[in-house]
C-alpha cells in the first residue's frame, strides 16, 4: 500500500473513532480511488473530487457502493509446494514466474494451503497483498470469508471480489475451505452443538488457523476479522462470540443468529421462519462489533435471522454498557438502483457498535458481488467494501 493511501486509512480511523463517520468513509473513498485527500492539505489536480455514490440523506455517513474496481487478468502461475511440520501447514504457493524475487513480502500472492488442528484438516486460499517496495511491511489487517453451501474459496473469492479492494487497502484475505467429509454440501456445520462451542469443532480450528496465518504472514492481532455468507455467515457468527479475543468484529451475509439451531430440523426451521436463540456453549458474553446484510425477498434465509443476529449484538452491548446503543437509520440504493434501508446502533461515545443493512427485494446472494461467482447479486448495494470500512473502523480493543 503506497504511502498516501496507508495515510489515508489511518486518518479515517481516527475519524471513526471520534465519532466522524460521515469525514471517515468520505476518507476511505479516497483511499480506493488512489487520489489525493484534502484532509492532508495535498492538491492533485488531476484527480477530481470523489462522486457521492448511493442517495443517503444530507448528513449522513456516505456509503461505497457502486464503487468501480478493475480486476487485473491473474498473471501465468507456478506452484510450489513448501511443508512446514512445525506449524502443522502446508503451503502450495502460486506465483509469477516472471518475478525475481519469489519470497519477497512485497509481492502480491495467492496461495493455496492445508492446515491441521485437533485431528481436523481445511484447505484454505490466500490472498497476500503487495507492499511497497524498498520498506518495512507493517503488520496489516486480516478478513477470514467462509464461504456458503456448496461453494469453495476460489469461488467465494471470485464472487465477493474481496481480493481487488484489499489489495488497494493492504489488507490479507484468507479463505479455509469446508470438506465434503465433514457435510456433504460442503455446509459449515453452524447446527450442530459440537460446532458451537470454543475449544472445540469448526470453532476452534477456524480460530487456530486465524491465529497461526496471522503469525505467518505478520497480520496484526488487534485487526483479525471473520465475514461469510449463510451457512458461512451463521458460523462467522458463532466463531466471532467464542473467540472474540481473536476477532475484531464480525460481517454477516444472509446468515442466522448463534445458538438458533442445534439439530438439522430445527435449522430448517430457523432457515423458515427464524428461531429462538440460545447461547452456544464456551460463548463469550462479549459480542464483537457486528455487520449485517440481509435480504427482505430471501427465500432460503429468512430475513428475521439477520434482524435477530443484530438484535443479539445490541442487547449484549447494552449488557456491558449498561445503556442500549441508539439507532440511526436511513433509506439509500445502490448504484444500480437496489434499495436499502442501513440502521447504525452507536454506543453513548457515538461509536457504532452495529451496522444493519435490510436490502430490499434481495434474495439469497452476496450483495454487489460479481457474476464470475455463485449467489451473488452485482446489482446491491457493495458488502464486500462496506464490510472492510466497518471493520477497519474496529480494531480490536486491549482488555
Amino acid at each position: 500500500m503506497n504511502d498516501l493511501l496507508q495515510q489515508l486509512m489511518i486518518k479515517a480511523t481516527e475519524l471513526t473513532r471520534n465519532g466522524q463517520l460521515q469525514e471517515a468513509t468520505q476518507a476511505i473513498q479516497r483511499a480506493l480511488r488512489g487520489g489525493a485527500s484534502e484532509v492532508f492539505g495535498v492538491s492533485d489536480p488531476a484527480t477530481p473530487p470523489p462522486t457521492p455514490r448511493g442517495s443517503m440523506p444530507s448528513g449522513e455517513a456516505l456509503v461505497l457502493d457502486g464503487l468501480t474496481r478493475v480486476i487485473d487478468a491473474p498473471p501465468e502461475i507456478v506452484e510450489e509446494t513448501l511443508p512446514d511440520s512445525q506449524s502443522g501447514v502446508a503451503v502450495e504457493e502460486k506465483v509469477d514466474p516472471h518475478s525475481v524475487e519469489i519470497d519477497s513480502p512485497h509481492e502480491e500472492r495467492w496461495i493455496d494451503g492445508s492446515f491441521t488442528h485437533q485431528g481436523r484438516t481445511l484447505a484454505y486460499k490466500l490472498y497476500v497483498p503487495p507492499a511497497a517496495t524498498g520498506t518495512a511491511v507493517a503488520p496489516r489487517p486480516m478478513v477470514m470469508m467462509l464461504h456458503g453451501c456448496t461453494q469453495g474459496a476460489a469461488d467465494f473469492a471470485a464472487g465477493t471480489q474481496m481480493n481487488a479492494l484489499a489489495r488497494d487497502l493492504g489488507v490479507v484475505v484468507l479463505y479455509p475451505e469446508q470438506t465434503q467429509h465433514a457435510n456433504a454440501q460442503k455446509c459449515w456445520n453452524w447446527f450442530k452443538p459440537q460446532h458451537q462451542q470454543r475449544g472445540r469443532g469448526e470453532p476452534a480450528v477456524l480460530a487456530a488457523l486465524a491465529q497461526s496465518i496471522a503469525a505467518e504472514h505478520h497480520v496484526d492481532a488487534a485487526r483479525v476479522y471473520v465475514a461469510g455468507l449463510s451457512a458461512g455467515g451463521a458460523m462467522a457468527d458463532v466463531v466471532g462470540r467464542c473467540y472474540p479475543d481473536v476477532f475484531a468484529a464480525v460481517g454477516v451475509h444472509s446468515g442466522l443468529p448463534s445458538g438458533s439451531a442445534t439439530d438439522v430440523m430445527t435449522a430448517l426451521s430457523a432457515m423458515r421462519s427464524g428461531g429462538a436463540t440460545t447461547p452456544t456453549g464456551g460463548a463469550s458474553s462479549s459480542v464483537p462489533p457486528t455487520i449485517v446484510f440481509h435480504g427482505d425477498a430471501d427465500a432460503t434465509v429468512h430475513v428475521s435471522n439477520g434482524a435477530a443476529i443484530i438484535e443479539a449484538a445490541r442487547l449484549a452491548t447494552g449488557q456491558a454498557t449498561g445503556r442500549m446503543p441508539s439507532a440511526r437509520t436511513a433509506e439509500g440504493h445502490s448504484g444500480k438502483g437496489q434499495r436499502y434501508t442501513r440502521t447504525v446502533y452507536a454506543d453513548e461515545a457515538g461509536r457504532s457498535t452495529a451496522e444493519y443493512w435490510q436490502l430490499h427485494n434481495a434474495g439469497h446472494a452476496w450483495s454487489g458481488g460479481s457474476s464470475r461467482g455463485s449467489y451473488t447479486n452485482p446489482a446491491g448495494a457493495d458488502a464486500s467494501a462496506e464490510m472492510l470500512r466497518f471493520f477497519l473502523a474496529h480494531p480490536r480493543r486491549a482488555g
